[in-house]
């Protein structure tokens, strides 16, 4: 596939911009300005200012006594670099490497993009109508090469499409600055009496280099397509992405559900064929109103079944706002892992949580309740009842002990013991009777004391003595008392409940 490339000029940047925000200067000749040695001096003016000749370069003091009423703002030199950034980012719709190109261009390859649109035409119709609907007075061309497209769309006059191949042609007639020269050089051709391209674009390179520099061949070169010239674009381009253009607008979650389940088709695939899977995603809407709408899913285990991604997604398609309508679907796996392909078992047993099935059921919880509240829980290396367990980082991460099963433990374990009143008959006895939130609790049935040290080298403090304990309902607690037994004196808590 042959490259093609679009450049984009904005031909008053700044002063467009500042329309933008006050409409009211739309008519009116104003300029901004920035100190040069010790004087103020215009870098940019309005193009009502430009018909009263005022120009970039003068004074601004000259100029206020051309046209009285002229009105001045400072020039703040980040602000181009600060808007080619934001509408760089807006074309990013259009194709997926766009770059800036100071002070007042873009750069764009449309290579395999242009017949998503109907053509290099209407593609640069399509751009260009509607960077002017939103107040920028802009030019633009395509050729093959970045130098040609970006000759054309400042210099050019006859068409701003160049058909392949004809980037020689079309510089011909161009006058030298349209190659992206230096001042210095420009005035050594102009003093020479070449004043357009095709005056010295056929002599020898010696010569050339000899009288003008390098970099005369080398602006020559790039404009030609001898020499590599590549546009750095504003996003590095991710390995794993998949761009959905819409014909028609979409303003209608069944519309959303398709671009979904199309982009998951492409985006597994390619994932399959490399023994892939993401294991997180977003999904960007590109709307009419050019703001970026988007949703994000993650999953426990890498994975690349279209199924069980689109379930996730199909979640957040509430929170999808499509207002006047998404124009373009980009779908990029944000984080992608290898994936382990499993042996395939001959007998039903306990899957476990390798189990695509208990991993998938996991993400469409996660992505319900989010995913802060699922946890998995390993056994620690401590007999503190509050320490005998951490959180896993992962459904991956392996045990480092067993968990423990001589003794029996509550299945919900109170982060704080609460404190509870107790009627106990004599030391280690169980007790007989306990109070717990105002509720007065009877006990059938009793098995303990088992005493439980503190871990001095972490803290000090009293044992434990815990008794599993079976009210009159038939419920299970897990109590204990503080240290030793001493009458009314004894500190009781309830630690935990069993199922």
């Amino acid at each position: 596939m042959s490259r093609r490339f679009m450049s984009i000029w904005f031909r008053h940047l700044l002063t467009d911009w500042y329309v933008r925000r006050q409409p009211g200067l739309l008519n009116t000749p104003f300029v901004l300005a920035a100190p040069v040695h010790n004087r103020m001096v215009i870098s940019s003016a309005s193009p009502a200012a430009e018909a009263q000749g005022i120009r970039p370069g003068m004074p601004l003091a000259d100029a206020k006594a051309v046209v009285s009423s002229l009105q001045a703002f400072d020039d703040e030199p980040e602000r181009p670099a600060q808007l080619l950034k934001a509408l760089g980012e807006w074309c990013i719709r259009y194709t997926p490497v766009v770059g800036v190109h100071l002070p007042d261009g873009l750069l764009l390859d449309v290579s395999g993009c242009t017949h998503l649109w109907g053509g290099e035409r209407n593609y640069l119709k399509e751009i260009i109508t509607k960077l002017r609907a939103i107040g920028y007075d802009v030019r633009g061309a395509m050729a093959d090469t970045i130098g040609t497209a970006w000759a054309i769309s400042r210099y050019g006059k006859i068409t701003p499409i160049i058909d392949k191949g004809g980037q020689r042609d079309a510089l011909m007639a161009l006058p030298p600055a349209a190659l992206r020269l230096e001042e210095e050089t420009l005035a050594r051709l102009q003093k020479l009496g070449l004043h357009q391209i095709d005056s010295f674009m056929n002599m020898p390179a010696s010569v050339l280099r000899r009288r003008f520099g390098s970099q005369l061949l080398i602006r020559l070169g790039q404009a030609l397509g001898y020499e590599v010239e590549a546009i750095e674009p504003l996003n590095p381009l991710p390995p794993y992405e998949e761009r959905l253009p819409c014909l028609e607008p979409i303003r209608t979650a069944p519309g959303i559900e398709i671009a979904i389940k199309v982009l998951l088709e492409q985006l597994c695939l390619r994932l399959q064929k490399e023994g892939k899977g993401l294991r997180t995603a977003i999904l960007k809407g590109y709307r009419v109103d050019n703001r970026i709408v988007q949703a994000e899913i993650g999953t426990s285990h890498a994975s690349h079944h279209p199924q069980h991604l689109f379930r996730l997604f199909e979640l957040k398609i509430p929170t999808i706002e499509p207002a006047l309508g998404i124009e373009l679907f980009t779908l990029e796996a944000l984080k992608v892992e290898e994936v382990s392909p499993l042996q395939e078992a001959l007998w039903i047993g306990n899957p476990g949580l390798k189990a695509p099935a208990v991993a998938e059921l996991l993400d469409r919880l996660a992505g319900k309740i989010g995913e802060d509240c699922i946890r998995r829980y390993l056994p620690a290396e401590h007999y503190w009842p509050e320490r005998s367990f951490k959180v896993a980082a992962s459904l991956d991460e392996k045990p480092a002990i067993a968990w423990r099963t001589d003794k029996p433990r509550p299945v919900q374990l109170l982060s704080k013991p609460e404190p509870i009143e107790v009627t106990a008959p004599i030391p280690d006895y169980p007790p007989m009777l306990f109070r717990y939130k105002g509720k007065l609790h009877e006990i059938r049935k009793a098995d303990g004391p088992e005493r439980i040290e503190r871990e001095w080298w972490l803290d000090g403090g009293e044992h434990r003595d815990y008794y599993n304990v079976e009210d009159a309902d038939g419920q299970r607690y897990w109590l204990f008392r503080s240290g030793h037994y001493s009458g009314n004196q004894s500190q009781w808590f309830i630690h935990g409940f069993f199922a």
